[in-house]
């Protein structure tokens, strides 16, 4: 095993290079002090005691042995505490870099483990932040992730409790007819097969709403982008539900603006979140209500406003109302046929365009408004 290799021994070694840089230089600096700056100055000064012919002046032979003695004294005394500081430095920088190391390999090892662990199912795993700002941020960082893949696992296992929830009431009922069909409870007539085949219906527009949510959320739905005026697109949608409106006793409006307005979107896509918008606004508004289709522009979007005076939604709905399969009114949404994930398919598309798809609701009873924007086309 390659020691290099390892974190710890690449910090150990880098210090241990500063160590043996420094005191490298420290020795030869001492050495060349030693060896020539100290003896030229103790001469220098020497032969100028000598020519001031003091009496006290000593001769040439004792000052050459005491210089000597000297500098022999200073060389050893400069090596000795180069050797002794050498030591120290070396043992500090061995002592430094092993808790270097240790404070960053420790919360390395803790996202090793942690990660290993969430690898095998364990989605609560979390980490403390350590002291470092720049580890802090990684294993911050490292439990958002956590923190995302538990969401998705808890999206996950409430998607599969919602589809297997939404598929047994369809598959129930038919096997129910099925049944007293087969013991003689119920003819098989037209009217027991009619109603037969309307589950059959809604069990495949649920598959089929399922594997379009599957594909937006995945990010694999095919758009076709183009400009078009969106205003021809409202007018449309109104003119297509108009019939359904009035049979069932409500108004329906639209409020456009007099120019075209160019979007920069899937206009198949664009009508099919309109039309989501407008066929809950027309399943959960009483007779004599209204519904108001606004366009209009909003800076650099476009903004399509979809407004009911029908039942509305409580403040503690509203945050949910785009999750898959949620209902404000159980009952109500499966009698009247609805997945309960059209929402969903219609902000995830909006999404996809570049745009947001928002709800907003004064309460029960008071109505609600569904907002969704595009981008305006070049030159818009």
């Amino acid at each position: 095993m390659n020691l290099w290799r390892e974190l710890r021994w690449r910090i150990v070694g880098a210090q241990m290079l500063v160590v043996v840089v420094g005191v490298t230089l420290v020795l030869l600096m001492a050495y060349l002090g030693a060896q020539f700056i100290v003896p030229q100055d103790i001469a220098a000064r020497a032969a100028a005691l000598a020519q001031t012919g003091a009496p006290q002046a000593v001769d040439a032979a004792a000052l050459e042995a005491a210089t000597a003695e000297l500098l022999d004294v200073f060389r050893r005394s400069i090596l000795s505490a180069v050797s002794v500081a050498a030591l120290g430095a070396i043992l500090a920088g061995l002592l430094s870099s092993f808790f270097l190391a240790r404070e960053i390999l420790r919360p390395l090892r803790q996202i090793t483990a942690s990660s290993q662990r969430i690898a095998r199912g364990h989605y609560d795993e979390r980490i403390p932040l350590p002291g470092s700002e720049e580890l802090a941020q990684v294993a911050d960082h490292f439990n958002q992730m956590a923190e995302s893949l538990a969401r998705m696992e808890e999206t996950r296992v409430a998607l599969i409790g919602d589809v297997s929830h939404e598929l047994r009431t369809p598959l129930t009922s038919l096997d129910g007819y099925l049944e007293g069909m087969l013991d003689g409870l119920f003819p098989a007539n037209e009217e027991t097969l009619a109603v037969m085949y309307q589950e059959v219906r809604r069990l495949r527009r649920l598959v089929d709403d399922l594997q379009t949510l599957s594909r937006v959320e995945a990010g694999q739905i095919e758009l076709f982008l183009a400009p078009f005026d969106v205003r021809e697109l409202a007018t449309r949608a109104v003119a297509q539900l108009a019939p359904q409106a009035t049979a069932q006793e409500l108004t329906l409006q639209a409020e456009l603006p007099e120019e075209a307005l160019l979007v920069h979107a899937d206009p198949d896509r664009t009508s099919q979140v309109l039309l989501n918008l407008l066929g809950n606004a027309l399943r959960y508004t009483p007779e004599n209500g209204r519904i108001l289709v606004q366009v209009a522009r909003s800076g650099r979007f476009a903004q399509i406003t979809v407004a009911d005076t029908g039942i509305g939604i409580s403040a503690a709905a509203l945050p949910f109302i785009f999750e898959r399969f949620y209902r404000q009114d159980p009952s109500r949404a499966r009698a009247s046929g609805g997945s309960g994930i059209g929402l969903t398919i219609a902000r995830h598309l909006t999404w996809a365009m570049g745009g947001e798809l928002t709800a907003a609701s004064a309460g029960p009873g008071q109505g609600s408004t569904f907002t969704f924007t595009l981008p305006l086309a070049r030159g818009e």
